[in-house]
This record gives structure tokens, sequence and C-alpha cells, in this order.
């Protein structure tokens, strides 16, 4: 119904709480079994919740399942039949059967609904389009009659849902009753501008609506104008009333949607006999208790359905939050009672007041009516003044206390359920009294007077049915107050479900999920059951299987802390599959049988592989409990050994002697103070070995305990006491830099002597932190000094070098010269100048090009030239890092204080096409673009600037021309376009204009400028609703050409007809004859559609709504035209009769201002065509379904605001006609045929059901649209089309 009415949130996961560790290899998870409340939820397919919450209220409603059940194969038909070309399945009914019994039965937290949507004929896109759930309900009901025919159950929702409402109309001079009969599955009730359900009933069916005045009605009677009232009342009321509120209207002002969310309140117990036409009935027989709210959160555009229902047949299990369920002490209500023998008045206290005025009636009862009147006699204050802030209306406070008051004489009077007893009687006990105000239910023999026990579960409220929250697959308790909760606001309830009083279940119906589901659907279930026990059974078994990793001790030996394997293989371990639901007894013997050699006692340590190597945790000790208890998860490292020694060495266990891995650097100086290193790359070296980091260092990989001192180390390094140890220096700002740039310092602190009795741990060291070991002779060289506690290491490398390649780029240079490279020696200190005048000399450039001037220029990843370097600034404050590649080009670098730019000219310019300059950074805008118009010779001041945006194109202008380029945040290496024109001023939309190529006027002689296809971007556009699929020969689905003519730039401060103007203005439009602008139409683009027609020839820009980046679309036209705000236009076919066919297509506008009912518009068409307007049969064309949705007149919307009745629109749902539909016209007194479908839609639907079978089948979708790319930037977000919504039924008469 509306977009994107319905977005869904996610499914929930059925992940396993406790699934760390293990291995899924069962394949998919099996679906959970039911929660807590022991009921069904229904799983959504991506945009189903409004499906899921309508079949929800439908299961939960017994008379309308059971109706269902009672269908049996031999009227249905079978499923396994569906497929042979002369069997009437009716494949519908089937599906809900199943659906249904899979809801009772079937031991799983929610069911799928993929059969029952097959079976409507929706692909597995119908499963995420959002649609209205009011639409559904009537939709559902007629598919399900329709799928019925000719059965036992063709009639059962007429008996159950059917209602009839007369209209009468009296005269007021002669008396005379003129009446009209109309019938309803659903009253659709106004929210707008009442208060309650009640008092939207009161205008429908109670207030009259007076012809008087210049609206006199004509009695037939009396054969002339008189005066009249006319009325509305329920003449048949159905045992199931359903009340769909009108939350969603739409501003005609403003042009937009919007949701009612303000408060409208509707009560659990309603009483329609103020409403009916008969009112001489029972009490019972207009008393409808309510027992679903389907909810809807959300906005107009946006949103979720959920449901609340009651759970009449008590098939859950009602166990609320915690926090929610307080008991009520027993003490309380004898409490009450005493107060009830005793009234003491406290004003303060409602319930007090209210009891004392009742119990002092002779009666014992007082007239709901005038309660408030003897309240206010009572205190001196009205209800609503002193007590409705905090306690709500009084009807609801007292029904809220519905163990108190009790409502008599037909609900037209309140009493107390404990009245004062006369004198010789006892007060009645708690055990007889009951909680509920329901005469039919009986008082619980059970009950007891005393207090919950400390084991008793405290209950909430009553024993009997309750209320459950069903939210897609979620399905939650509830308690009935929290219905109040959604009279408003943005999650508020949409349709209301009522059930008569009347309708008791029987009790063999009660917690009995099976009561009257056939038994083939109960054999089904059962089957379903078992499958899912086997293969939860199967995936708990598959998912417990862990894989341990056993490392035997024979393999390890003690080395640097830890263990170490004794062979050089990378894997030394050995796997094993093992249930982590045995235990560990059971683990240590099928290792001993493994292990048949196994001498003496086994310990099984749990192990973790560290860098430094193998490290023991904590030892399985307990051979009773069971590796899940144990914490064993899959891939777990176990060590068999003896629990004491390994290799005669003791192994330290446990996390404080966690081995660390440090990296302990020595001095190191060469002979000849070079070594080779190529490229930067450092050769790794087993552990133990020693890594040269060039002449000065050398470093080796040493592990050690994390228990061991800082003293225990040095000792265990071999180095005298005088030594020192260094840790480095973390605050060193310039450490990584210098590290990566091969060369400068890098400072280290040594360690003070108190730190040779701490431990590794206590000092933070961690794997791969550098250890740096001096003897005292060290700072003799120049390598190494010691300032304070800090070392400083100057470490001479030949990593101090940029290598620069020459890209000669000489203009008149044919022979294309060979890029030459250059190793040049470079420092992090040193200029950039420097390496480029020491990279020239080395190329001996400057004796082949002595005047040239060049700059050096980095590379990205993928070769693309970055902007040249500054020269003033060092190798290391450029950013350019050392043992990279700079390039040699020719030009000029620019200096600190400038900026290096690329530009083009009227277009964004192609990789490699963009000319350079360099500007300063204080230049303005305005001196920025002359320096470009004087690089390119260009004159004159019709031109500004414009930035391209994230996807390389042209994006917004440079407005202000007087801020500086630094001021805008415009760096180096930055593209501006130089664009003709002058600047725009602020304000100003910048417009994409299409022009429509309509054949009629072609023909006619409107002729444009032939640009060619090679010159124009040209795309194919469809009215709005259509899509690509639609067949070209329906009157809807004729595609039409659009050419791109240009750009408009506009004030959004003008009104349509100036922007007519200008666009008229454009070069494409100069050679059409248009004589003024009402013969032209002005459409709105939303993507590749047709979506709307700018109305309102004095309307501003800024009204329509219109913004930069839009497209929009002129259509030529052979007659003025100036449509209003609710002028529709409309396609409109004729039927040929006989055939399966349309004449052409005619445009006609549809003038909905005043009555938009189906009859205004049947009568328009009548008109149009000259025929009787009971003889025309309408429809619309829904071209993405390739169907019609046929326009009838049975179905009528009464509600009344202020004596005012307004018959259903077809603005609204669920036709929502809107400019460019096409409606289809059977006129019956020449063709008896009523179908509107034609071949070419059969062919569609065909092509649909086959493309839906092969995405069921894995098979890829149909291609999407190719055409040519839309212009994004600036446009609001497309919302997803709205599509309609029908089910496919098989003729069964």
């Amino acid at each position: 119904m509306f977009g994107n009415l319905f977005e869904e949130e996610e499914e929930e996961g059925f992940s396993s709480p406790s699934s760390k560790g293990r291995i899924a290899k069962g394949g998919a998870e099996p679906p959970p079994p039911r929660g807590r409340s022991n009921l069904c939820g229904i799983k959504n397919q991506g945009g189903t919740c409004y499906l899921n919450s309508l079949l929800q209220t439908l299961l939960f409603t017994p008379e309308f399942r059971e109706e269902m059940f009672s269908l049996g194969p031999e009227e249905l038909g079978s499923l396994d039949d569906k497929e042979k070309p002369e069997a009437k399945v009716r494949v519908i009914p089937l599906e809900l059967q199943r659906l249904f019994a899979r809801l009772l039965l079937v031991d799983q937290q929610s069911a799928s609904t993929a059969d029952l949507t097959d079976s409507f004929g929706w692909n597995s896109s119908e499963g995420t389009n959002q649609h209205d759930v009011q639409e559904l309900n009537r939709i559902l009901f007629s598919a399900l009659e329709r799928s019925l025919v000719g059965t036992s159950g063709s009639t059962f929702i007429h008996q159950l849902y059917h209602g009839t409402i007369v209209n009468s109309i009296v005269c007021k001079e002669c008396g005379n009753v003129s009446q009209r009969q109309e019938d309803f599955l659903d009253l659709t009730v106004c929210v707008c501008g009442v208060l309650s359900l009640e008092e939207a009933l009161w205008n429908m069916f109670v207030e009259e609506e007076l012809f008087e005045g210049n609206n006199l009605y004509r009695c037939a009677q009396c054969d002339s104008l008189v005066t009249a009232a006319k009325s509305a009342k329920l003449r048949k009321l159905p045992p199931f009333m359903t009340m769909s509120l009108l939350r969603f209207s739409f501003d005609f002002a403003k042009f937009e949607r919007y949701k009612e969310m303000g408060r409208y309140s509707f009560p659990l117990t309603i009483n329609l006999r103020p409403f009916c036409e008969q009112i001489d009935g029972e009490d019972s027989d207009y008393t409808y208790e309510l027992f679903s709210v389907i909810i809807h959160k959300g906005g107009c555009y946006g949103g979720h359905y959920h449901v609340y229902i009651r759970d009449i047949d008590e098939l859950g299990q009602w166990d609320p939050q915690e926090e929610d369920c307080k008991p009520k002490p027993q003490r309380k209500i004898k409490e009450q009672v005493k107060e009830v023998c005793e009234p003491t008045l406290q004003e303060d206290d409602p319930l007090s007041v209210l009891t004392a005025i009742i119990s002092k009636e002779s009666s014992k009862t007082v007239l709901l009516d005038q309660l408030g009147q003897k309240l206010m006699d009572k205190i001196g204050s009205s209800w609503s003044k002193k007590f409705r802030k905090h306690y709500g209306p009084i009807g609801k406070f007292l029904q809220s206390h519905n163990d108190v008051f009790m409502l008599v004489s037909n609900g037209t009077r309140v009493a107390l359920k404990a009245n004062p007893p006369s004198p010789g009687t006892e007060p009645p006990g708690p055990a007889e009294e009951t909680t509920d105000s329901d005469p039919s239910t009986p008082p619980d023999p059970g009950a007891s007077e005393q207090e919950p026990g400390p084991n008793q579960k405290p209950q909430c409220e009553s024993e009997g049915s309750h209320w459950f929250d069903l939210n897609d697959s979620a399905v939650t308790s509830i308690r009935e107050s929290d219905i109040e909760k959604q009279f408003q606001g943005k999650e508020s309830a949409y349709m209301l479900f009522y059930r008569k009083t009347q309708l008791h279940r029987p009790g063999e119906a009660l917690n009995n999920p099976q009561y009257k589901v056939p038994s083939h659907l109960i054999r089904m279930a059962q089957e379903e059951n078992i499958k899912l026990q086997q293969m939860r059974e199967k995936f708990e078994a598959t998912n417990n299987t862990v894989e341990l990793h056993l490392h035997l001790a024979p393999c390890y030996w003690l080395e640097n802390g830890a263990l170490q394997t004794v062979s050089k293989e990378p894997n030394a371990s050995t796997t094993l599959s093992f249930d982590r639901r045995k235990t560990v007894g059971d683990l240590r013997l099928a290792i001993y049988q493994m292990q048949e050699l196994w001498e003496g006692d086994m310990a099984l340590t749990v192990a973790k592989s560290l860098p430094a190597g193998l490290h023991l945790y904590n030892t399985l000790t307990d051979d009773s409990v069971s590796l899940y208890s144990a914490g064993i998860y899959t891939y777990t490292d176990l060590f068999v050994w003896n629990g004491k020694e390994v290799c005669g060495a003791t192994v330290l266990t446990g996390a404080e002697w966690e081995p660390v891995l440090l990296t302990v650097v020595r001095p190191f100086l060469c002979e000849d103070g070079e070594q080779e290193v190529e490229d930067g790359e450092e050769d790794e070296e087993r552990r133990g070995d020693f890594e040269n980091e060039g002449p000065g260092l050398k470093k080796e990989a040493r592990g050690f305990a994390g228990g061991a001192t800082l003293g225990e180390v040095k000792e265990a390094l071999g180095e005298p006491k005088e030594s020192l140890l260094c840790q480095e220096h973390k605050g060193s700002e310039r450490r990584e830099q210098g590290a990566g740039e091969g060369g400068g310092a890098s400072g280290w602190r040594v360690f003070p002597p108190d730190d040779m009795q701490r431990t590794l741990k206590e000092l933070s060291l961690k794997d791969g932190d550098a250890l740096l070991v001096l003897e005292p002779q060290s700072f003799d060289s120049s390598v190494f000094t010691l300032n304070g506690d800090v070392v400083t290491v100057t470490t001479p490398s030949d990593c101090r070098w940029l290598q620069v390649e020459f890209r000669p780029h000489l203009k008149g240079n044919e022979a294309e010269e060979e890029n030459k490279k250059v190793k040049v020696p470079a420092t992090g200190n040193m200029l950039v100048s420097e390496v480029k005048q020491r990279a020239i000399e080395e190329l001996q450039l400057q004796e082949q090009h002595p005047s040239a001037q060049y700059c050096l220029r980095q590379i990205d990843c993928t070769g693309k030239l970055l902007p040249p370097v500054c020269e003033e600034l060092s190798v290391r404050d450029a950013g350019v890092r050392l043992m990279t590649t700079l390039i040699l080009c020719p030009g000029n670098g620019p200096k600190a204080s400038q900026l290096f730019l690329h530009f083009a000219v009227g277009a964004a310019p192609s990789a490699g096409m963009e000319m350079d300059i360099i500007v300063e950074k204080t230049c303005t805008v305005k001196e920025c673009l002359k320096a470009m118009l004087d690089a390119v010779r260009l004159e004159g001041t019709c031109w500004h600037l414009r930035r391209l945006d994230w996807c390389e194109e042209i994006g917004e202008p440079l407005m202000d021309e007087d801020a500086s380029l630094s001021e805008l945040k415009i760096s180096s290496g930055e593209t501006l376009v130089v664009t003709e024109g002058y600047l725009p001023p602020k304000g100003f939309l910048r417009l994409f204009v299409w022009l429509y190529n309509d054949p009629k006027t072609v023909e006619t002689g409107f002729n444009h400028t032939d640009v060619g296809p090679a010159e124009e971007p040209m795309l194919e556009a469809w009215t709005a609703g259509e899509t690509q699929s639609q067949s070209s020969s329906l009157c809807g689905g004729n595609t039409v050409e659009l050419r791109n003519v240009g750009v408009v730039e506009i004030s959004d401060e003008v009104i349509l007809e100036d922007l007519k103007t200008q666009v008229l203005t454009l070069p494409a439009f100069q050679d059409l004859c248009v004589p003024t602008i009402g013969f032209m139409r002005v459409w709105q683009l939303e993507g590749r559609r047709l979506a709307r027609i700018l109305r309102g020839q004095q309307t501003t820009l800024r009204k329509l709504k219109l913004i930069s980046g839009t497209d929009i679309c002129v259509q030529q036209l052979l007659k003025e035209e100036d449509l209003g705000p609710k002028e529709v236009l409309l396609n409109v076919r004729m039927g040929v009769p006989g055939e399966r066919s349309y004449y052409p297509p005619e445009e006609l506008v549809w003038d909905a201002s005043h009555d938009s009912s189906p009859r205004s518009l049947r009568i328009c068409l009548a008109a149009h065509y000259g025929l009787s307007p009971d003889s025309l049969l309408l429809a619309k064309h829904q071209p993405d379904k390739h169907s019609w949705e046929e326009i009838s007149n049975w179905t009528q919307q009464f509600s009344k605001k202020r004596k005012k009745k307004k018959a259903e629109s077809l603005l609204g749902a669920p036709f929502h006609l809107k400019d460019g539909d096409t409606i289809g016209i059977k006129n019956l007194l020449v063709d008896n045929n009523r179908d509107f479908i034609t071949l070419e839609d059969e062919q569609g639907q065909q092509t649909l059901r086959e493309q839906a079978e092969q995405r069921r089948k894995g098979g890829q979708a149909a291609g999407s649209d190719s055409a040519g790319s839309q212009r994004k930037a600036g446009q609001t977000k497309s919302r997803k089309p709205e599509v309609a919504l029908s089910i496919n039924v098989g003729l069964f008469r």
C-alpha cells in the first residue's frame, strides 16, 4: 500500500549460546524448539510481517480455524495431484491447513509461509514487497471464497464476518423513508479528529446528516426538493467484527502522506446496541470482546507489523517477565472487603470514594451516567479535575478494578461485587469472590486464602486466556494493560478484531492443540516432529564433537623457558576427535588405548602454542567431569606427560610462568663497515640465529619464563654484571619513522638496578619487545651515546637511499627515451631539492637539457603520478619514505606556500588529460580562475570554477569567489573544472531536462531537432507504476523514449511558469512550435519512471519540493492544460467486445476534488464515452503482475466526521490512483466478457512464473535493466515502487 511501509527487522538467529568451540559439521542448524510460551511464530520472508500478523489472528480465531480443518481432501483435493492438468486441487486452502497444523503441532520456534505464498502465485520478490494488512485482509478473504466455491465451506467466511449496513434517508415533509442496504466484511473507521472507537462509531451510526438550505433532497413521493435526514445503522451483526483504523492519510496541501499518531482509545469490551437498527434483543447479542490487535510501528513510509492476541483456547504458556509479575497479597483483598463492609471516605483515594458512594445507595447500585454527578456532589470536584491525570478515565478505572466493581442491568449500572451483608449474615470470604467480570466464568473451586508459599509461583492474573505478542518468529507474554500503550504514537493499533461474547469454547478445546485437527494433518505434524528431533540429535552429536591436538612428551624438550619439538617438523601433534559430553576419564582411557606402549601415570594438561614455544597451563585432574565442564573446546592443545618432567627437566606450569619471546639486540660492527641490504628486505633466520640489521646492531630471538627476573635473564645471556640492559624508549616520537627509514637515531632506556629483581611480567615485557645488551666498552664507538639513563643508537646503514626514475615527457620528441633509474644516497633530514640535484647530476640531464626545469613526484600503488613534492622541505617532512621511488618529471615543483592543482575546461577530464597549474594557497577563487583562463588563453567573465565529486563528475560550483583556496580546504592534487556560464546565485537548482517523444505529437507536426543517437543520451521510461517486464501492447505498457536535452539552472523561488519558459530557451526546443506554456506538461522523474505531474503554474519550485539534481521531463500537448491538485491524469482503454483486447488508449483527466469514489470515476467515464454509468465495469491495471484489479462498489467506507459522510476513495487504499495509471473499461451492454486479462497478460504471468521457478532452482534471475546511468547528485533517496497486492486463484465453478 505505502512504499516502504513495512520494513522488516532482521530475523533472529538460532545460534546456540554455547556454540564456541564446536565444529558445525552437520550442515544447517535445525529449527530450534518452541520457547517459553509454547507458541509458534512465523518466519519473515523479508517483507511479510503484514501477512504473518493476519495469519496469526486467523489461527487464534478458533471458529475460523475449525472451519478450515473441517474441509477434507475429498473436497479440496490433494497437493500431490496439483501438477496434474485435469485435477482440481484447491491449493490455497490446503496450504493454509498445513500451515495452521504446523503452527499448532510442530515443535519449532517458527514456521515458514513459503508454500502458502507460492500458492498465492507470488514470486520470490513478493516476499520483500511490502503491503497493507487491511488490504490483505480483504484480498485473502476474497481468494478463499473463490477457492472454496462448490464446497461445504464456500460460505463460512460470509457466516463469520459478513454484516450489513442500512442507509436511510427520511423525508421531513411526508415521512417517506428511502433505504439502501450494503454489505461489509470489515468496518473502516475514522481516526482523524476523533479520540476513541466509540466516538467514531457514534459519528457513523448515530449522528444524522441533514439536507437543507442549498443542499435539498428530491423526494420520490413528494416529487420535489425537500428537507431530509440521512443516517446509517448496523442491520446485521457478524459473529466477528473487524475494525480497520484509518491511520494513514494524504495531505493535499503539502502533497505528502502522513500517519495519525494521536491518542485513539478502544475498549476491551464494546456494546454495539446504540449503533444497531434493532435494539430489542438480549444484551449479549450486541456485546463484543477484543481478542486481537494488529499494531503498526513506524511512519507512513516505513515500519513493521506485529500483533497482540488473546489465547482463547489457552494453548500457550503465559509467563510474563518477573518485573511485570507482582503478586497481589491476599490481605489486600481482605482489606478491600473490609472497606466494602465498613466504608470510610478518603477523598484522595478514588477507590474509597466510589465504594462509599455505591454502598450508600439503597439498591447498592448507581446508574453509570449519574456516577460522575454523584462524585461531584460527594467531594465537590469532578473526576476529570481530581483523578483523571493519575488514574485515567473513570470507565477505565472501574474496569481495572473489576475485583471490586461490576456492571449490571445490561451495562447501565455499576455495583460492588461484595455488598455489605444484611444483619445476621457473614460477609463473603475471598474464596467466594471472582476476579472476572464475565458472569459466565465459574468461580475457581480450588481458590485458597493462604499466602503463596516460598516454592509457590505467584499468579499475576486470574487463570484463563491471556495475551501474547506475536512478532514474526518471536512470541512473548504480555499483560492486558500493555494494550493501552498502543493507543497512540509511532507504534499504535492499526486493526482491531472483536468476537461476540456469546461464542463459548467447549471444555475439550482448552489446552488441546489437536482439537478438530484432521488425522492426516496430525500424522504429518508427528512425522515432522520425529524428523526434527532426529535432526537435532544428529546436529547436537556432530556439533559436540571437538578436535583435540595431542602433544606427546617424548617429542618435546625444554628450551628458553618453553617446550620445543625435538624434530623440525612443523606439526608434531596428533589430532583426536572426541565427544565433549564424555568425561576426562573417558578421554584418558582413549589415549591409553591409542598409546599402547605408554608406561606409568598419564597427566593431561591444557597447553597453548606461543611465539616462544609450547606452554602448559592447568592439568585435568577430575576424571568425573565432562570435557564441556572442564572448558575443553575444539582445537584445544593437550600435553600428554607424567605430570612432573620432560626429558629430565622440570616444567613450570601456569599463566604466571608463561614464556616471553624477546628480541635481544647486541652491538655488531663489521670490519669494512658495510653490509649488503637489497631493496630493504631482510632475511628471516631460524629462531636462535643472529639477524643483522646492518652494521651496528645484531638481533637474536630468545625466550624466557615470564616469572624470571631481569637479573636471571642477564645471567642466562652470559653477560657480565657490569653490562647494561636497555629497553626501547616508547616515548621517542621519531622511533618508528626512523626505523622505517633505515637511518636516524633511536633511543633506549637503561633498566635501573632495582629492576633486576623484578620479573618480566612485572616489567610488562611482551613478545617481540627488544632488549639491548651493552658492555661498557661499547660507548667508545660513535654508534652508542649515553646521556643519563637514555642510550642513543645511531645506526649507519646503506638503507639510506632513494631511487629516482627519469620520465621525459617533452613535446615534439618523437624518439621516446628509455626511462633511466638511479639510486641517490639520502637521509630523512636531507632537503628534497638536494635529492633532485644529485639525481640530475647522476643522470647527466644538465648536459642534455641545460635550461629544463624538473620536479620530483611520488607514485601511488596503481602507478599514478602524485603532485610534485615541495622542494623546500626535508625528505621526512615531505612525507617521502627512504628506499622508495621518486619520478623526475619536467616542470616546476610547488613551494611550501603553494598548491599544485589539475584543471580542465568545460568537462570532467579523462585520466592524464588534465592540465596543471601552481598557485598560492592564499589565492582567491577568482584569482585562481583568472590564472587558469590565462594559461589556456581564454578571455571573458562568463566562467566559474567547479569541483569534481567523489565519482569524478562535475560537482557543485565554488560559490564564494572571494574566499581563499586554503579556506575552502582545497589541497594539492585536486582537480577543478572551468565551467562556462555565470556563477548561479545561492538557492538555485540544477535540473536535468528530458524530452518526452510522444508519437501523437510527432505525427501532428511537432518536430524536434535531430541531434542523433551518438550525441545525445537516450533512455526508455515507463509511466508511474510500470516495470520493464510490461507488455508493450497494453495501454499503460507502451514505453516512451526520453531524450536528454540539457540542464537548467534556476532559482527555487520562481514559479512553475518561469521554469517552463526557461526550458523553452534550450537549443533542443528552438524548432518546437509551442503556442503557450499551457501546451507543455512537466513530469518529475524518479529513476526511469514518470512519477508525478508538476501542477500549479503559480506554485514555486520550493513548494513543489524540487531539489538540485532532479530530473524533469517535458511533454508537448495538443491542447492547453492546467491540472488542479486533485485532478488525476489517467490512461483509459475500452475493451473490444467479444475479444481479449482493447482499443488504443486515451488520456482522461478525472476531477476527484469533490468526490473520489468509484461512482464519480464511473460517471466521468460514462460522460466521456456517452454511456450509462451502470453499464460500465472498471479495473485498474497492475503492470508488474500482468493483472487487473476490479474497481467495484460493494466495499464502502463509512466514516463520518461532523455529519459528513464519505464513500470509498480511489485515491486511497487499495487502488491509490495516480497520474499515468491505466483504467480498463468493459461495456456490459455489448460485452459479456467480464475478464480484463489479455493474451499478453497471460504470457507475462507465465514469464513471471518461469522466472520464479528458475530462482527457486538456483538459476539466475532475468537480466536487469541496462538503461543509461542516472545522475544521483543531490537527489533524495528514491522509494521502492509501490506494487499492488494480488492472490491468484484457479477456477472451481
